[in-house]
């Protein structure tokens, strides 16, 4: 009995080594707070509606379902396979976005996204984010010898081309968090900085020629300019950031209550259970909840990080950053807009927003990083 108890620790022990508890139980209390701050921004304005109040939860719970198996079946295949599959993933991607905008997908509010699967509606933006560092990693790992002019020239061409796609959606949000994506995983990846200073002018040109050439619409310039002048920001963003700054001011220290809060119950903060979620959290949890979810993004920035130290290659170890670079820029992002230090960009916060699409690619991204736990730990 004593050796079967000694067998079963000793497994225990490698299973946990294999597979970072931290990182996975981190990735899960996120995801069920979403789940549950969720059903809190959406059941009261349901209700006033005359509708099923748990319609958006009951979707949310599916969505958490199918992410967790992907997230299983991500951490199981050998991630360094990626790498044989990097071209084919990449113009599988472009191909979706391009069918999105040749109309075989679906349309809302202006926007062409999605394309309906079942009770789902998958939004290829979210997965090129995905295969952007898969590529960007690919590319890199098979330059031991150093990153040079051309080299910069050539994954701009890259990812330059589903940017433009995504931009055309129009979903500038994604567009952003992928240019991030690429400016820190080239900085891992040891291009020169007077390269990567040249990147980020030319990046600055091509706003400003987009902008004077009137590719970016002027919905999209006052979202982006309106924390910096909220005067000049059109009536609509005004009015969400400033319910959302409302309903985190009335949190106070301790918050209203779980379920509670006259902002959120009322629906004054639209949008509430995709993009402007936190503000949901900080009026029902307050500064005391608020800075509990910081804490736990702090630990899986962390846990990521960890891992990409751990690597046993630089394959995994740029994947690794790339989904640093994509997590922590939109948790990032999302908490400032939600507090109006930053532009409004549509960007989801990562495990709490409402969506399948987002939560499937951030927890694919976390079955990534697992994945290059589990090789360098064997």
């Amino acid at each position: 009995m004593t050796y079967s108890t000694d067998t079963l620790a000793t497994r225990s022990r490698h299973v946990s080594a294999r597979f970072d508890p931290i990182l996975l139980v981190t990735t899960g209390v996120l995801a069920l707070i979403g789940i549950v701050m969720i059903y809190s921004a959406t059941k009261g304005k349901l209700t006033l509606a005359g509708l099923d109040p748990r319609y958006y939860v009951k979707r949310q719970v599916i969505f958490f379902l199918v992410s967790l198996i992907v997230l299983v079946v991500v951490s199981l295949f050998d991630y360094r396979r990626w790498e044989q599959l990097a071209t084919a993933m990449y113009i599988g991607i472009v191909l979706a976005l391009l069918a999105v905008l040749a109309g075989f997908g679906s349309t809302s509010n202006g926007s062409q996204r999605w394309f309906p699967v079942g009770p789902l509606q998958l939004q290829p933006s979210e997965f090129a984010t995905l295969v952007l560092i898969v590529a960007i990693a690919t590319y890199c790992a098979r330059r031991p010898e150093g990153l040079d002019f051309r080299d910069l020239v050539r994954m701009v061409l890259m990812a330059g081309l589903p940017i433009l796609l995504i931009i055309k959606q129009p979903d500038l949000g994604t567009a952003i968090v992928c240019t991030v994506i690429l400016l820190v995983m080239l900085t891992v990846a040891g291009m020169p900085g007077r390269y990567l200073v040249l990147l980020v002018v030319g990046a600055v040109v091509v706003v400003v020629l987009a902008v004077n050439l009137g590719l970016v619409k002027q919905y999209q310039i006052q979202r982006l300019t309106s924390f910096i002048s909220p005067g000049s920001a059109s009536t609509t963003v005004k009015y969400q950031v400033d319910q959302a700054k409302f309903a985190i001011a009335h949190g106070g220290i301790f918050g209203q209550g779980l379920f509670k809060g006259a902002q959120t119950n009322l629906a004054y903060v639209p949008y509430q259970q995709t993009d402007f979620i936190f503000s949901a959290v900080g009026e029902q949890l307050g500064f005391v909840g608020a800075g509990v979810l910081i804490v736990l993004y702090g630990i899986l920035a962390w846990r990521i990080l960890r891992v990409a130290q751990m690597a046993k290659d630089v394959f995994g170890r740029l994947l690794c950053s790339g989904v640093f670079a994509l997590l922590m820029f939109s948790v990032f992002e999302n908490i400032g807009m939600n507090m109006g230090i930053m532009p409004v960009a549509g960007i989801p916060l990562p495990f709490l927003s409402y969506g399948g699409s987002s939560m499937i690619g951030f927890m694919a991204a976390i079955g990534i990083v697992s994945n290059v736990h589990y090789r360098s730990a064997r």
